[in-house]
């Protein structure tokens, strides 16, 4: 058998899927997956100040990033400053409606004409330090004793623009003037997504959390099932054993994680009972649900969850395959982003490094729910800022899950000092269940050899 050939026994995921009474989307069922190598990744680009600049230099100014989502922005004068590293880009709704992007400094001496992070609303865009004034198109409207500056013109001196663009309701940015279009970058995403309605979700829960790791680190925590068992304290083999992993050309990799099904690996399997309490531990409470004759769990659970978030959002949900309804279905935009397109994991990811230390970075936690169908979606929430040693279930939009994600991210400062005290000097990964953590560094590598 070749490398990269080795699967698990038992049913593949796409076996499974078909198996459901409501067939999956076709992009559910594509496989695409290819051997990248089997050597090691060293671990120097984890916490190497020079490895973090070189990518402060060749990676970000070079990729698109979603910045913000257009619900930040509605409105002619909103504005929303996104930063990365010492980069920093400000995104305006102008005067005719439009979207654009602007480096985030002042054309006579350099000031930020925003501070970091932050988002408003602003007629047009005045510099604090001397008031020179732009409009939200970017052209010089007020340029204070002009007498003096008789070498500067509107032209000369109009805000320089970033490329700018929007996909599913997300606005990216590239602060490379050279960058190929976003609709390229995308790759297969805007094929796979044209029916799931990711533009037609507003933001109902947005976390950001201090993690002490690497930005990628953090990623890759996120990037595959193969940790599920340990770190998640199942003890035993669960369906996460067949999970689906894909890449799809440069930028974009996927996996498929069912959910409401027994492993092939377990010494006893579990009734259709056993398994549909544990999918609905959180939502039957004590009450016990016994299935209908020769009904599956997962198919019982996918229309139970169906109908509650229906009455929730006023949907009707019940035409969703069960797949799309319940499992763990991630895609992966490099070099940062993760969206999911399921009912009950609504979720997208964006992790960033932290400017002061290459040892930490940032994690934002979206929850993303359908718009409803009359009247206005809520606003964007404030952002609920954690820290390091606090609790995603201390934010109640998160909830239960939450201890999930705590479990998620509790083993990354062990991770970090483990890449600094191990002997062996790189991590050693699994050819299939961890093909998207290579995907990622190869990646990140091609930009810095670049």
């Amino acid at each position: 058998m070749k490398p990269g050939e080795a699967r698990e026994q038992g049913p593949s995921l796409r076996d499974e899927l078909l198996i459901d009474p409501t067939s999956p989307p076709e992009p559910l069922l594509e496989e695409s997956y290819e051997f990248l190598g089997d050597e090691d990744i060293p671990f120097d680009g984890y916490f190497s100040p020079d490895f973090a600049q070189a990518e402060y230099d060749r990676l970000w100014p070079k990729v698109w990033q979603w910045a913000c989502h257009v619900d930040h922005i509605p409105e002619s004068g909103d504005y929303f400053v996104y930063d990365i590293g010492d980069l920093s880009a400000l995104i305006v709704r102008t005067n005719k409606g439009e979207i654009k992007a602007f480096y985030n400094a002042c054309m006579h001496r350099g000031t930020q004409l925003k501070q970091p992070g932050t988002c408003g609303f602003s007629k047009d865009l005045r510099c604090p330090f001397h008031g020179w004034t732009y409009s939200l198109e970017g052209q010089l409207v007020d340029l204070p004793q002009a007498w003096d500056f008789p070498h500067v013109t509107e032209d000369s001196h109009k805000l320089p623009e970033l490329q700018v663009d929007v996909w599913e309701g997300f606005v990216f940015v590239n602060f490379d003037q050279e960058a190929a279009p976003l609709s390229e970058y995308l790759g297969i995403l805007p094929e796979h997504w044209k029916d799931w309605g990711l533009g037609q979700r507003y933001i109902e829960t947005h976390v950001r959390k201090h993690l002490p790791c690497n930005w990628k680190a953090a990623a890759e925590a996120f990037i595959e099932a193969y940790h599920v068992r340990e770190t998640h304290s199942t003890g035993q083999l669960g369906d996460e054993v067949n999970t689906q992993y894909d890449v799809f050309g440069d930028n974009v990799s996927r996996f498929i994680h069912s959910r409401g099904l027994d492993s092939p690996l377990r010494p006893v399997k579990r009734t259709e009972n056993e398994i549909l309490a544990y999918l609905g531990s959180r939502l039957f409470g004590a009450g016990k649900v016994d299935l209908p004759e020769g009904v599956r769990a997962r198919d019982y659970y996918a229309s139970f969850v169906q109908k509650q978030l229906g009455e929730q959002y006023g949907h009707d949900f019940s035409s969703l395959s069960q797949s799309i309804t319940l499992d763990s279905i991630e895609y992966f935009l490099f070099p940062n982003a993760f969206f999911f397109p399921g009912l009950s994991l609504p979720m997208v990811y964006r992790f960033r490094p932290d400017p002061e230390n290459p040892e930490y970075s940032y994690f934002d936690l979206l929850f993303m729910r359908p718009r409803p169908l009359e009247g206005e979606a809520p606003p964007p929430p404030d952002v609920v800022e954690l820290d390091i040693d606090e609790s995603y279930s201390s934010v109640e939009a998160v909830g239960a899950i939450g201890r999930v994600y705590d479990q998620d991210t509790a083993n990354l400062a062990a991770q970090t000092r483990g890449f600094k005290a191990s002997f062996k000097r790189g991590q050693t990964l699994g050819n299939y269940q961890e093909i998207r953590v290579r995907h990622l560094q190869q990646r990140v590598r091609q930009f810095l050899d670049a």
